[in-house]
């Protein structure tokens, strides 16, 4: 946290501190969980960096004004934490702030991503008729219409527990900062000055996104000088959720050929490398993934296995959850200490880190098992790590038929009842 109250962004790193730093910058409503799917493979090269907007995820609610104001705070808690220059990933309100970081602080921006952007979003009193509905009737009608206007209606219907979730984030984030966020965006206004964007900018937007979609992602393109445009097939405005493998591939993509040389200062240019690789970043038929021309990053010297437990420790996390893991940690004593590094290592680190299987389908393995053993209090929590790898609480219930054949009714009335009850907790919008 930043430590002057009024200008605290809330934030975390993820990936080794040695890396290059890379930003990933938030949509209105949402909060940095709209980027978990992309942070284990992005933090194989970058430091990666993630932050609230006010009020958001619990965010101190101090509202910011306008985007200008919320990328000051931005700079402020950089500059606290010693973090002169990054790459840049922004969706949306997000990637506002990343076009005001490359207008206004050249210097500091190595290389950037517009996502689900627009150099003006909609027309101003869009966002103060937005605005006034919050203030009339809170947020509750906002939140129940987010995934109409995030997903496509087919993923929606798919994914109940993320729809959920989503509706969830906006229904917990602080009014007046969400307002005050809308009337930031209504001043919003670059259209004039995206000629001085000098950054390599990549402009990423979902095929089927309604709120800032193909035509305004071509407007960026045509208006920065070095921009390149990725359409993502079957997604909608929060397309990193919605197709997390397609993004996170372009964004590696991208930011592994086209990160800026820093300034020199004595001369105020940058040194342009010699024959630069410049990546190729087209719309793609659907049914297909995008398609990046961009040459591979020589993979880095091996020296030597090792240790997997911090990566244990981050997939761990990324599955159950920081609170299940925090706890179980804390529990840990001299006779359980060596146990929790031990399941951390090798069961988090070995295992569930292996790319032979997805988490989705790692899952459906551990519930099985979980009902084969009859170890229901671990099935309550692997319900929840399901609901949060991508599964469906139709698919949780297709699992526990399959295992009831093979495990055993009474071993899947037991399971059935234990599923139950957490996907009801997980799903149910709280009031």
């Amino acid at each position: 946290m930043s430590e002057t109250p009024p200008n605290a962004l809330q934030y975390r790193f993820d990936g080794p501190e040695d890396a290059p730093v890379l930003i990933l910058g938030p949509s209105l409503g949402t909060t940095w969980h709209m980027w978990d799917r992309q942070v284990p493979e992005l933090t194989k090269q970058w430091r990666v960096f993630r932050f609230d907007l006010p009020g958001h995820g619990g965010a101190p609610a101090y509202p910011a004004g306008s985007v200008a104001d919320l990328t000051a705070r931005l700079l402020a808690t950089l500059d606290g934490l010693g973090v002169t220059r990054f790459g840049y990933a922004g969706c949306a309100f997000g990637g506002a702030v990343g076009v005001e970081l490359a207008l206004r602080h050249p210097e500091r921006l190595a290389s950037l991503a517009l996502i689900a952007a627009s150099p003006r979003f909609g027309t101003a009193d869009e966002f103060r008729r937005r605005g006034v509905i919050v203030r009339t009737n809170g947020l509750d009608p906002i939140a129940r219409t987010s995934p109409d206007r995030w997903f496509t209606s087919g993923f929606a219907a798919a994914q109940p527990a993320i729809t959920e979730w989503a509706v969830q984030m906006v229904r917990t984030t602080d009014p007046g900062c969400y307002i005050a966020a809308c009337e930031a965006l209504a001043s919003f206004d670059v259209r004039s000055e995206l000629a001085r964007v000098g950054v390599p900018t990549l402009v990423l937007v979902g095929s089927e996104d309604q709120v800032t979609g193909p035509a305004e992602a071509r407007t960026l393109v045509a208006g920065i000088p070095d921009a390149r445009l990725a359409v993502v097939p079957g997604a909608s405005h929060l397309v990193p959720v919605e197709q997390p493998a397609a993004v996170t591939d372009l964004l590696v993509r991208h930011f592994s050929t086209a990160w800026q040389p820093a300034y020199d200062h004595g001369t105020g240019q940058i040194a342009i490398p010699a024959a630069p690789v410049k990546p190729v970043l087209a719309a793609v038929p659907p049914q297909q993934a995008p398609i990046a021309e961009i040459a591979p990053a020589a993979a880095p010297p091996q020296q030597g296995r090792t240790d997997p437990y911090e990566a244990g420790l981050k997939v761990r996390r990324e599955v159950l959850g920081d609170a299940h893991v925090d706890r179980a940690l804390q529990q840990a004593d001299d006779f359980s200490g060596d146990f929790q590094e031990f399941i951390t290592r090798y069961a988090w680190g070995e295992i569930w880190d292996r790319p032979g299987l997805d988490r989705r389908s790692r899952s459906c393995v551990t519930l099985t098992a979980l009902v084969a053993g009859g170890h229901l209090e671990e099935l309550a929590f692997h319900v929840r790590a399901a609901l949060r790898n991508g599964l469906t609480p139709d698919e949780i219930k297709e699992v526990l038929l399959q295992a009831a054949v093979y495990c055993g009714v009474p071993a899947a009335n037991s399971a059935f009842k234990v599923a139950q009850q957490v996907i009801r907790e997980e799903t149910t919008p709280q009031v």
